[in-house]
């Protein structure tokens, strides 16, 4: 009997599936473990070898924890909502549900190849009705409520409804847009039904604003910050400018403080919390008003450095601030206009980042100095971004550096508030002790601990500012103009937003002949015909009948794709509940997840947007965690090997990898299905793989043609993504998922290379062979030796230890170690074997399975008990002595550690060994040290 891996993993992945062996059960007398995978985006090409390296990880994991007797959840779906379907919609007119149900079928037949023990009972598609219906349901539950400061949580819409009837909203502490009116609650009961409405869209915690949002023109939507690179969508390279629309946002900003409290309480990755820590930017201040010269308006500007307001000497705005219009001079019209322009095709990561453009205009308006009432020219700057504080920076140039060269660069005068320190060359802009302020009025001689008070202070009781804390984190835009995603449950009525009755919901995508936008600009559901509704019906119609009474306009944009990703974990715990989004009873059982994986990549997206709706939902009563994730682990990344063939300059001939020194040549990338795994290329195939290589010359040396190899992201775009199927094929899903976690540390990247496949092939191999020493099954019933125990429990212990801490490659070795060890011992002892085919298990669970039922077991390996290292195994009872001739060892002696040092001297020299190398001589001492030496001066 062979190790047939192709026969054996088919066998039991048929098996799994039929017994629905990984099937997990709510309320279970178990303790229970919820193991989770970041979902997929089931994309055209299907999984590479990069993608389950994660998965590998969690199912190793969760098969552990059934092996210890916990009721494991470990399920999978597919965040089916997403652009690449949507463009391929576009090019094709193929309906994108088709497109994903085909990837999906796809993504779906690699994953079971591999032996993931997923709970496929619950998997979820954030692309079906049945699944968005309740991403809708959380969308009007946060449409209908708002955050109560005082309370510090959300809550219903409708006890501020109260709070307003009753006393107004003067003392009312709650988030709300900054330009909301106070009213009285007289004021407030004679508004009309839409001037409430519009007031109370200023709290709700899902709006409708003017924002100034990313625009990709080509694509026809809007992108969210992660979705741009270097000012170019992610996906297609397209430009994306900035543009003010009519948007939906979240406020996720009233969860801000929260957000950062709550990292505290959770075991994420320090670098990961620390990205979410920035992004969310907590700062303390102050607020300060600055009067603009005839105008009425005040231009407010969040500082950390109130102590230095005496060091301003000019401000600076965000060009894109409705404000700049309004205060620009017309002799400044034009430069203004044209650097607003210009400043539109920059996105605001590029802003932060360039550090060495220096750029800006004069507006030709003044603030005045709350202070001293001196005139301030106020200028425009794209390193001042709108979204950030109230937009505008009270620039201090003796006290940043920015501001130093920005003033420097304009000959803008420069204002040292700092005694004894020189800003000739740079600004001070340390904050240390024994600093003093100068020209500083009432501030003289203060340092800035001291200062920061007194100033504040005396901004409240003047009217001019106030302390505040201020955070970077801008509430989410939530609508996007595309087709591919969940319809907004919203109808206008009278141009307002009114929500769809909740039981109406799922509302479903119609059907649309064009996935483009409409030819007036509206997003791709302005395509459809029937996308209308009906009051008094509650149902969808036919768009020709909105002028009739009751029916009303559809919301024609659709939501991001974070939507779906931000709650499905919960969905899991109770997948085919259709009254409820997660029963009661099921979510008092699980809880949370408690073991999440996924990339550093999601850092201030799904991961931030996720914990954000999670807590939403727990100040509404939903659930009963406020963090939905008690450990978080980012894998690393895979790394491809790309392969390079040498293009001799202005000729079509390509020399092989060592013929290239001292000639020019082009490096080119190959596929490398194209190379053999001794990197030698296979010209003819190359010749076939595209046109430009049909009238290719090879230059070989030594008879074949080397290539080049170079470790970088393995993608498509490099041609060097490796196919886990094609390994499959050749050795097998136990070796990739044994030889995936061999590569490194999980959260390490990794260059991948299919040589090294054939050692870690060669260990199941060498592993099979100790239970089929004739190559038939044959295990011994007969006790095993103590060097087979002990190395059985060392390996129990090693390997448990290394689980426990995520460090599956050093567990791969601890097997290795252990089978070569019982191979020289030639041990094929049941009682060795079959618990060492546990502790395999979720390693290698297609080969474990198979052991496992030659072992004579009729049920599945996955829940047998896992095995228990024993201490007396591990007690050394003899040590290999090594045994030295004046300071050389020449052999060594396996001895009892229980003998004396006088009995161990007697011993070595009876020893023929002894004899031999003192030939007759007598030694002229003995030094023996039990347990360490033996050496023999003579």
């Amino acid at each position: 009997m062979r190790y047939n891996f192709l026969e054996i993993e088919k066998k039991w992945q048929n098996y799994w599936s039929k017994n629905q062996t990984f099937q997990a059960i709510n309320n279970s007398s178990k303790p229970k473990y919820y193991v989770l995978d970041m979902f997929p985006y089931p994309s055209g090409a299907g999984l590479h070898v990069g993608h389950p390296l994660g998965y590998i990880a969690s199912d190793i994991y969760a098969r552990y924890k059934r092996h210890k007797g916990f009721n494991v959840l470990h399920p999978q779906g597919y965040d089916s909502f997403g652009l690449p379907a949507e463009q391929y919609a576009i090019q094709t007119g193929q309906h994108p549900a088709i497109t994903t149900e085909t990837n999906i079928n796809r993504y779906r037949e690699q994953l079971d190849r591999m032996g993931f023990s997923f709970d496929w009972s619950r998997e979820v598609r954030t692309s079906k009705p049945e699944y968005y219906k309740w991403t809708q349901w959380i969308f009007l539950l946060l449409f209908d409520s708002y955050y109560d400061k005082k309370e510090d949580k959300s809550k219903s819409i409708s006890d501020l409804v109260i709070q307003f009837e009753k006393d107004g909203n003067e003392f009312i502490l709650a988030e709300c847009d900054a330009d909301t009116p106070l009213f009285t609650a007289d004021n407030w009961n004679s508004f009309s039904a839409n001037k409430k409405e519009q007031i109370l869209l200023k709290y709700r915690l899902t709006y409708i604003s003017e924002t100034e949002v990313n625009w990709c023109e080509e694509m026809g939507t809007i992108l969210a910050n992660d979705e741009i690179v270097n000012g170019m969508s992610e996906r297609g390279g397209y430009p994306v400018t900035k543009k003010k629309m009519k948007q939906w946002s979240m406020r996720i900003g009233a969860y801000a403080e929260r957000l950062l409290q709550g990292l505290e309480t959770i075991d994420w990755p320090d670098s990961l919390k620390e990205m979410q820590r920035n992004w969310i930017g907590k700062s303390t201040g102050a607020l300060v008003k600055f009067k603009v010269k005839g105008h009425e308006d005040v231009i407010e500007v969040f500082t950390t450095r109130p102590d230095t307001l005496y060091g301003v000497t000019f401000m600076t705005l965000a060009p894109e601030l409705d404000l700049v219009q309004k205060i620009t001079s017309e002799q400044q019209k034009e430069a203004v206009n044209s650097y607003v322009t210009q400043t539109a095709q920059r996105s605001e990561r590029d802003r932060m980042s360039d550090v060495k453009t220096i750029s800006g205009v004069f507006t030709g308006a003044y603030a005045i100095h709350p202070l001293t009432d001196e005139e301030i020219p106020i200028w425009i700057g794209d390193y001042v971004l709108a979204g950030y504080g109230t937009g505008a920076v009270m620039a201090v140039p003796c006290g940043d550096q920015r501001d130093y060269d920005f003033a420097t660069h304009f000959n803008i005068s420069i204002k040292n508030i700092f005694s004894e320190t020189d800003i000739s060359k740079e600004a001070y802009t340390d904050k240390g002790a024994g600093v003093k302020l100068q020209d500083s009025d009432f501030l003289n001689g203060m340092e800035y601990s001291e200062a920061m008070k007194v100033v504040i202070k005396y901004l409240e009781e003047t009217g001019s500012g106030k302390g505040t804390i201020n955070y970077r984190l801008r509430d989410a835009i939530f609508s996007r103009q595309r087709y591919w995603g969940e319809p907004i449950p919203i109808y206008y009525k009278e141009g307002l937003p009114v929500p769809i009755p909740s039981d109406c919901l799922p509302l479903e995508l119609p059907q649309v002949d064009n996935y483009l936008p409409t030819s007036d600009g509206a997003p791709p559901l302005g395509n459809a015909n029937k996308w209308a509704w009906d009051i008094k019906k509650n149902q969808v119609v036919d768009n020709s009948l909105i002028d009739q009474v009751n029916i009303f306009p559809l919301e024609l944009n659709t939501m991001p794709g974070w939507a779906g990703s931000s709650w499905y974990f919960n969905r899991y715990m109770d997948a085919s509940n259709t009254a409820e989004f997660v029963s009661k009873e099921a979510v008092s059982y699980w809880k949370e997840v408690d073991l999440y994986l996924g990339g550093s990549e999601h850092a201030t997206g799904h991961l931030l947007y996720s914990r954000f709706w999670q807590k939403f939902l727990f100040d509404l009563g939903f659930l009963p965690v406020e963090e939905y994730a008690k450990k978080l682990i980012n894998q690393g990344m895979i790394l491809g090997s790309s392969a390079f063939i040498y293009r001799k300059k202005g000729t079509q001939e390509y020399l092989s990898k060592g013929l290239i020194e001292g000639v020019e040549v082009e490096p080119i990338r190959v596929d490398v299905s194209l190379v053999n795994l001794s990197d030698e290329l296979d010209c003819e195939a190359v010749k076939k793989w595209q046109s430009q290589f049909e009238k290719a010359t090879f230059i070989y040396e030594n008879g074949v043609y080397k290539v080049g190899r170079e470790v970088e992201k393995m993608s498509k775009s490099k041609y060097n993504v490796v196919n886990p199927d094609q390994i499959c094929d050749d050795f097998g899903a136990d070796t990739l998922r044994m030889y995936e976690m061999f590569l490194g540390p999980i959260e390490q990247a990794k260059p991948w290379n299919t040589a090294g496949m054939s050692g870690v092939h060669s260990f199941l191999k060498k592993m099979w062979k100790l239970s089929h020493p004739e190559n038939d099954f044959s295990l011994s019933d007969e006790a095993p030796s103590p060097e087979s125990l002990k190395t059985l429990h060392q390996t129990i212990k090693k390997v448990t230890e290394d689980i426990e801490n995520f460090s599956f490659n050093t567990c791969i070795s601890a097997f290795m170690i252990c089978v070569n060890e019982l191979s020289s011992q030639k041990c094929n002892h049941k009682l060795i074997i079959e618990p060492l085919t546990v502790l395999l298990a979720p390693f290698a669970p297609h080969f474990s399975e198979e052991i496992w039922s030659l072992l004579g077991h009729d049920e599945s390996i996955v829940y047998a008990e896992y095995p228990m290292y024993e201490e007396k195994y591990l007690i050394e009872s003899t040590k290999n002595y090594p045994v030295s001739f004046n300071g050389k060892m020449r052999f060594t002696r396996e001895l009892s550690l229980d003998l004396t040092a006088k009995e161990i001297e007697e011993i070595i020299l009876s020893d023929e060994q002894t004899k031999k190398h003192l030939d007759g001589r007598q030694p002229k001492k003995i030094i023996v040290v039990p347990g360490k030496i033996i050496n023999i001066v003579g």
